[in-house]
């Protein structure tokens, strides 16, 4: 057995070897160029080079090898898109697997691109007053329905069944420090106004867990901002001609202070496991969301400063056929 892995060992580094780390990246504004010079051994394996799951662009024949050639939108290959600060930071790998899944790779890159946050990520309807809503503090919190395009207020509060209905929420952070909108509980029901009897149904439980995507698609979309966040709702489980109201208990926190109790997490179907929104490395935190999340704030220590929770509502929508 031991014999067998460290001949296992021996195998994996010649292959190591043969793969160069000639690799080039250039970020342009909304796309990536990447440009790998591999081994001659790997020429006619070229179709084993991945960029994130995209295969190259174009592969060119060279004297002394051959070189895979990446250029893709950052909205494909699975880019990881992260918001710190005024920064916006995309992160993907290159990666080589002679063998298909679920063996691994045999060599990864990280490759990342770095852009200077401003005023361009913020959609015009930012600041709009719809669903506006002041807190204790003096923080003031936004909800309210997009349209289908995602570039400005819906102009209807019809929502034909089976589509996806986009809730947008964002909180003005002034004089404050960065701030990082979270939506730590959601319930669809049918009065404007939450009652004990009131009968809801359940779409972002558990501190920050979108429940409602293992089932029915939903989603938390790419932040343009770490002050906003769109939730991307399936209509299919609303019968039709109903009322809708969306009840959400927002929350304005430290971006640095992520944990089980402040969180992000949506269910990826194709990886079949809960992801975090604002960082893919930090998805540990979401593993609770299939049982119970608990808090992690210190005893004695006031839970959040007045003005960083709000209930907000929108509503009513109307579900019909399309």
């Amino acid at each position: 057995m031991v014999a067998f892995l460290k001949q296992g060992v021996i195998i994996f580094a010649v292959i190591a070897t043969f793969v160069n780390t000639d690799i080039d990246v250039d970020c342009g504004k909304d796309y990536v160029t990447v440009k790998w010079r591999v081994h001659p051994d790997l020429v006619s394996n070229a179709a084993r080079l991945f960029l994130g799951n995209c295969l190259p662009s174009q592969f060119i024949v060279l004297p002394t090898g051959g070189e895979a050639i990446f250029i893709y939108s950052l909205s494909d290959c699975k880019f990881k898109r992260l918001l710190t600060g005024n920064r916006v930071i995309y992160t993907n790998q290159l990666t080589y697997r002679p063998y298909g899944k679920p063996e691994p790779a045999v060599f990864t890159y990280p490759i990342k691109c770095v852009y200077n946050g401003s005023e361009e990520l913020d959609p015009r309807f930012l600041q709009s007053a719809y669903g506006s809503v002041k807190g204790n503090g003096e923080l003031v919190f936004h909800m309210g329905l997009l349209n289908e395009n995602l570039t400005a207020m819906a102009r209807t509060n019809v929502i034909l069944r089976g589509s996806f209905i986009p809730i947008w929420a964002a909180v003005e952070q002034g004089d404050h420090q960065p701030l990082l909108l979270l939506m730590d509980e959601c319930v669809a029901a049918l009065t404007a106004e939450l009652q004990p009897e009131t009968q809801v149904y359940p779409i972002i439980t558990n501190h920050g867990c979108l429940v409602d995507g293992k089932a029915e698609r939903s989603k938390f979309l790419s932040r343009y901002h770490s002050s906003a966040i769109v939730l991307y709702l399936n209509s299919f489980k609303f019968d039709m001609g109903q009322e809708v109201y969306i009840h959400c208990n927002l929350v304005a926190w430290d971006p640095e202070e992520l944990n089980e109790s402040r969180k992000a997490c949506h269910y990826v179907e194709e990886n079949e496991q809960w992801e975090l929104l604002d960082d893919v490395l930090q998805s540990s935190l979401c593993n609770c969301c299939d049982s119970k999340c608990s808090s992690r704030l210190k005893r004695g220590v006031p839970s959040e400063p007045q003005g960083l929770v709000q209930n907000s509502v929108i509503g009513p929508l109307i579900i019909v056929e399309n």
